[in-house]
């Protein structure tokens, strides 16, 4: 069983890949961009592990991972990398900004799952894991316009994958944690996270590894389970 994860140098993306990798599956490909240092490292630590440089904003680097992924005999893709975006009011982003977030977030998550379904369709299986968000369930938060836009894209793209190649036992299921903690979430004001973490139902924030392992718990799911989207936010919101 081969695996292919975007975005797997840090937070969620290398929990996942950790994950995986502890299941001595077949080999753990993921995707990278700036953090190299961390990319080296994940590779030195595992002998099953093949890092990928490509940059979501490089068209010629998406490009090239999709020519190369008939030869990795990917057997499950995990949508999880998403780079970062204008945190404003809608009043005062530009639509430049929506369109080049796009551009830099969706497509290249589109093509790359093109690519893994070409290959699943001629296996006849393989299985789609795409990471969104909780702020699709529930109260988005101020400022999060660019980025709950391509999420809720994604969640019905994710649909559309379910049904148009479950023929081919191929499946597609998404995740929507709450909040983490992560690179990419860094610059949150403490008070805020103090705040989120007082008014969550278990007074603590979900981890990457929680949410990796209900990648796990995904993978190995039978092709019944199809075109689901799995929230975790202990029930904030019942869906």
């Amino acid at each position: 069983m081969n695996i292919l994860i975007t975005g797997g140098a840090s937070g969620l993306g290398r929990s996942i890949v950790e994950k995986f990798v502890q299941q001595h599956c077949g080999t753990v490909y993921f995707t990278y961009n700036r953090s190299a240092s961390t990319a080296d490292e994940i590779v030195r630590t595992y002998n099953n592990v093949t890092a990928i440089k490509c940059d979501f904003t490089n068209s010629a680097e998406i490009a090239d991972l999709c020519r190369t992924i008939p030869e990795f005999d990917v057997d499950i893709l995990v949508n999880n990398a998403y780079g970062l975006t204008p945190f404003a009011n809608f009043n005062k982003i530009g639509s430049d900004d929506f369109l080049q977030s796009f551009s830099n977030n969706v497509l290249p998550t589109i093509e790359i799952t093109k690519a893994c379904i070409a290959t699943f369709r001629k296996k006849r299986s393989g299985k789609i894991i795409t990471i969104l968000t909780s702020y699709l369930l529930n109260v988005p938060p101020t400022g999060s316009a660019i980025y709950v836009a391509d999420k809720a894209y994604l969640q019905e793209l994710a649909k559309i994958w379910a049904t148009e190649n479950i023929r081919y036992n191929i499946t597609s299921n998404s995740i929507s944690p709450s909040f983490m903690q992560t690179p990419m979430t860094a610059d949150t004001d403490e008070r805020i996270v103090e705040q989120m973490t007082a008014g969550h139902p278990l007074k603590r924030l979900v981890t990457t590894d929680e949410v990796a392992d209900m990648v796990l718990t995904l993978a190995s799911a039978s092709p019944h389970l199809n075109g689901v989207n799995v929230p975790m936010n202990a029930g904030e919101n019942i869906v």
